[in-house]
């Protein structure tokens, strides 16, 4: 099912262009160097960031800082923008094989850009979090919306007890689903 997911979010994303007005609505929502971030996302990771925020919105979400995130949450990847092929190789091995997607992601991070292409895809996939989390605090995020994305891809299970675990929890899903 989840492959079905994956089929129907590519097609999604290279079929349907983004809707002016609410990139427009979104970049009244973000600082000038918030807004220079967004914009140098590739326009498939700037509509996913955009629908994400979209359902927040229809889901009557008004927290700043999860907003923010749900706009934010990819600019890690503006380390290494990947190659289409890249990313589905990604979400190939991550369906078939998920431990083995982590380690090649996970593995050594000194000279990463020496590695070949296929595994570059890895270490980005895994590592885009706590860039964009870098990439986010400089350019004046808050700390709460640096945590959201630093945090994106760990849901914390269904523990919302604390205010940070209820956001991360609501950002992952929507992450999810978008």
């Amino acid at each position: 099912m989840r492959i079905l997911y994956r089929v129907s979010q590519f097609w999604n994303t290279i079929a349907h262009k983004t809707d002016p007005g609410l990139l427009r609505e979104a970049h009244g929502r973000l600082t000038p160097p918030q807004r220079r971030l967004f914009s140098c996302l590739q326009p498939s990771e700037q509509k996913h960031a955009l629908s994400m925020w979209r359902k927040l919105l229809d889901q009557g979400e008004d927290q700043p800082d999860l907003l923010v995130a749900s706009l934010l949450h990819d600019v890690g990847k503006l380390r290494y923008p990947m190659a289409l092929w890249q990313r589905v190789l990604v979400v190939l091995a991550n369906a078939i094989m998920p431990t083995q997607a982590r380690q090649w992601g996970n593995g050594p991070l000194e000279n990463w850009h020496r590695l070949p292409s296929w595994r570059k895809a890895f270490i980005v996939a895994e590592q885009h979090p706590r860039w964009g989390a870098e990439l986010a605090q400089q350019a004046g995020v808050s700390p709460l919306a640096v945590y959201l994305i630093r945090e994106h891809h760990h849901p914390c299970g269904q523990d919302v007890s604390t205010m940070e675990s209820s956001l991360l929890r609501r950002l992952w899903l929507v992450d999810n689903e978008s």
